[in-house]
């Protein structure tokens, strides 16, 4: 009986020194994964936005993948190789989740019949863009920077601002004052 009682406290010394010696390594892992996920987390989560049309359901799958990353952190070997892991967890994340989904589609005895979308011409569509770059090109320059990197860059006014080494105000006035030149511009009266 007393040889019983000193092996299960041998095994569970044993298993108090392995667990203490997973924590020490999950801990040990953790920095470099979160380092990881620092610098990688804005083109981790234009892949998982590639994978879904809801921004919210993009940042909820990266999420899922980063969990599964993290679980299977010690495992992986070749950390250069950590993205193409990541990728693959939101792939297969995502294949899950479609194949998981609630079905919302009913038979019916009548199809209905969407609206015909009016085509546009894609001449029409590319001389478009050629008058709006002829009226940006007609801007002078401190205007058209700003103009470009607002709405071509898609950069905030407090982003523009710094980029250019402007106020915030400044931005703005002189946006404005461009989008107006742009409105009286005669090239782009007739398109609208």
């Amino acid at each position: 009986m007393e040889a019983l009682k000193t092996v299960q406290s041998t095994r569970g010394s044993a298993r108090s020194s392995a667990a203490k010696a997973t924590a020490a390594t999950a801990a040990h892992a953790y920095p470099s994964f979160a380092s990881y996920v620092q610098a990688r987390q804005p083109v981790l989560l234009r892949t998982a936005r590639s994978l879904t049309s809801n921004p919210s359901d993009a940042e909820d799958l990266l999420q899922t993948a980063l969990t599964k990353t993290y679980v299977a952190w010690e495992r992986i070997e070749d950390h250069r190789a950590l993205d193409g892991y990541v990728r693959r967890a939101l792939l297969n994340t995502r294949t899950s989740q479609w194949r998981k989904r609630k079905v919302d589609e009913f038979a019916c005895d009548e199809l209905p019949e969407p609206d015909p979308m009016p085509v546009s011409d894609p001449a029409e569509q590319q001389a478009l863009k050629d008058a709006m770059w002829r009226a940006i090109m007609k801007l002078p320059d401190r205007q058209r920077s700003m103009v470009v990197l607002r709405y071509y860059e898609d950069l905030s006014e407090a982003q523009t601002a710094e980029v250019l080494g402007v106020s915030i105000g400044t931005v703005k006035s002189a946006v404005s004052r461009a989008l107006g030149k742009l409105r009286e511009d005669p090239e782009l009266t007739p398109v609208r």
